[in-house]
């Protein structure tokens, strides 16, 4: 589950497992990087990787979603990498993050200690539905 592909929310998956007291575990929640401001228009992934392949075409859209971003990082004051875990964890999911610098355990700390907003979270979903982007990869599938 994550912010712009939430079909084990709308499936009913995510309720499913909270009223049965399963941990959802949520991964990639930064969209392999796509939403950790590192990368735009100016900036693309780099080219021959699959994740290029999805994400750099819409890149023009996913900044509309990274000005969010930033203004909460701004807000509270973290990387705006750090907003896409703490909206996972409003959603009561455990993100799953990828970190490979102590660094970026030093941002998972901070991001697990923001309290995101119901309106803030609805304004993510908001602006992140009006992309109308389908980013789901080989290996994933959609929920229903």
């Amino acid at each position: 589950m994550v912010l712009i592909n939430r079909s084990s929310e709308d499936s009913g998956i995510l309720d499913y497992c909270k009223a049965n007291d399963i941990t959802f575990f949520a991964y990639m929640v930064l969209e392999q990087g796509a939403l950790s401001g590192k990368y735009n228009t100016k900036n693309p992934m780099p080219e021959g990787s699959a994740r290029a392949e999805t994400y750099n075409p819409v890149l023009d859209k996913l900044e509309i979603l990274n000005a969010e971003l930033k203004k909460l990082a701004d807000k509270y004051g973290v990387g705006m990498a750090q907003i896409p875990v703490a909206w996972a964890i409003a959603k009561g999911t455990l993100p799953i993050i990828g970190v490979t610098k102590e660094n970026q355990v030093l941002d998972a700390v901070k991001a697990a200690n923001i309290t995101l907003t119901e309106e803030e979270v609805s304004l993510l979903e908001k602006v992140a539905d009006s992309l109308e982007l389908n980013v789901i990869r080989f290996w994933e599938k959609e929920m229903n």
